[in-house]
């Protein structure tokens, strides 16, 4: 019983820290957050972090599949509640809109992910596995959308997830550094991209 209750507490202090490095990371960059200062949000000392975490990279890869973790969560509650398939090709983006204003930004954690690839070859396997899971994971909901007669038969919606997490990526560079896209440009492209999947006029 003594062995449950303990690893019990080593799950739930795990997940508090990922919790706390994801709000660092988000606000912050993998290079300019710092275990330390991570380890001051989650309430801990850094002994406690390496406990659980061999460094900033296991953390921060941590971070990246706990991120997308809830950004599927999230996305599952948009479909459950848009009886329309035809709008379920806003459901990431609405997830991710619905994930900012908890503070967390998985486009900046994909965008700390890109910077840090070229250097480091762990982020980079990690992170590639991680992008095909998410175009197969976008590529399902479309396909789920176009059975159900909400996106046009002819598209092709393997390629058509490729041009999502392109558009997910273009938002990201965005939402970072600003000054090239406006909103009004990000909801026209948007708007683009349902006319094109649903075949609405």
């Amino acid at each position: 019983m003594t062995r449950v209750r303990a690893r019990l507490a080593a799950d739930e202090r795990r997940a508090a820290l990922v919790d706390a490095a994801l709000q660092v990371f988000s606000a912050r960059s993998y290079r300019g957050a710092t275990t330390a200062e991570i380890a001051r949000e989650a309430g801990v000392t850094e002994p406690i972090l390496y406990r659980h975490f061999g460094s900033k990279r296991d953390l921060f890869l941590a971070c990246l599949d706990e991120v997308w973790l809830r950004l599927r969560e999230a996305v599952e509650d948009e479909i459950a509640g848009e009886p329309d398939p035809s709008s379920w090709v806003l459901a990431v983006p609405r997830a991710m809109a619905s994930l900012r204003r908890r503070r967390l930004a998985p486009t900046q954690l994909w965008l700390q992910a890109l910077s840090e690839a070229t250097e480091d070859a762990e982020i980079r396997r990690h992170f590639r596995r991680h992008l095909r899971e998410m175009h197969d994971y976008v590529a399902d909901i479309l396909r789920r959308a176009q059975a159900a007669g909400g996106i046009r038969a002819e598209r092709d919606v393997d390629a058509e997830a490729w041009i999502g997490l392109g558009l997910g990526l273009l938002r990201s560079v965005q939402d970072r550094f600003g000054g090239l896209l406006g909103e009004e440009e990000i909801k026209a492209i948007s708007t683009a991209r349902v006319r094109w999947l649903t075949g609405a006029d």
